[in-house]
């Protein structure tokens, strides 16, 4: 078991399902104690309305070879995250690496519908819990963070920043929201450059999520029998891989190379040779700018 992150204390914001499970799960599998927070418990679920809780994001990080540990927190809610952060300052005495993975925006997403028509409460509500959870979890976060050289924070995103800034990402809201996220990096790592540490924002590609699974009908097993109704999910990825690509980046004695830049899991998955967990490297954002953006037919043939 690769153990390169042991004794290293990581909290993963939005660790309930998705990218944010299999970035926790991942950095437990490098031996790292992973705080898991979100709404989700097994007393109740959040707005979402799924069945994934953070208690088993945190038993999986705990199984996987890591120390997991579940911690209930609205990350729109200030005192909230400073308890959340004053824990493990108490426990720990140090945070290494900070992820902000905190969403929740796609049950209030209207797609191809105007901002003039799209709800105003809704989409204002998209960009609180897409921008404003993640500036609340930062200003309580990083001034445990840089107290260690070498700290590190993973902006997680929807899009690298060359397409969110060229493609209209079909909401108003949506489009806003996952933009400035690529842009809290680039501010985030001028501000912590001083202090030995950085920031980076981070994409996956098309994400074999629960939901996404869910929704075409399949697992993770059979996943490819999504084709059949979408055969541009021949280059979708687990959460696994991104989480694979922020350990590569914890892990490199050179992150500071990456600080400031928008980088794929794809991207990374090319530098450092980690693989999804079928052993291929799916390089999903220029499958879509190369292939599905162009029309042509579905076809990862070189792209995985």
């Amino acid at each position: 078991m690769n153990r390169t992150l042991e004794g290293k204390v990581a909290l993963v914001a939005g660790a309930t399902r998705a990218t944010g499970r299999g970035i926790a799960v991942e950095l437990g599998a490098a031996g790292a104690t992973v705080y898991c927070t979100g709404r989700s418990t097994r007393q109740g679920a959040s707005e979402m309305k799924r069945p994934e809780t953070i208690e088993e994001t945190a038993e999986l990080v705990t199984r996987a070879g890591g120390q997991g540990i579940a911690v209930q927190v609205d990350h729109l809610e200030s005192e909230q995250v400073r308890a959340l952060v004053e824990r493990i300052r108490s426990e720990r005495g140090r945070l290494d690496l900070l992820v902000n993975d905190i969403w929740g925006g796609d049950p209030l997403t209207e797609w191809n519908v105007p901002v003039w028509s799209h709800s105003l409460d809704d989409g204002l509500r998209i960009l609180r819990l897409a921008v404003d959870t993640h500036l609340i979890t930062s200003h309580h976060a990083l001034p445990l963070l840089i107290e260690n050289p070498g700290g590190l924070v993973v902006e997680v995103t929807d899009g690298t920043l060359e397409y969110n800034l060229a493609n209209y990402r079909l909401s108003a809201f949506y489009d806003l929201a996952k933009l400035s996220v690529n842009r809290l990096a680039f501010i985030q790592d001028h501000e912590l450059r001083p202090h030995g540490c950085g920031a980076v924002s981070l994409t996956p590609g098309w994400l074999r999520s629960e939901s996404m699974l869910e929704g075409f009908g399949v697992t993770e097993e059979n996943w490819r029998d999504a084709t059949v109704a979408q055969p541009h999910f021949v280059i979708s990825e687990s959460p696994a891989y991104t989480g694979r690509a922020v350990v590569a980046l914890a892990t490199d004695e050179d992150r500071t190379r990456w600080s400031g830049q928008a980088v794929s899991s794809g991207q990374l998955a090319q530098v450092y040779g980690f693989t999804d967990l079928d052993g291929s490297r799916p390089d999903a954002w220029r499958y879509i700018e190369e292939v599905e953006s162009k029309g042509k037919p579905a076809d990862a043939t070189g792209y995985r």
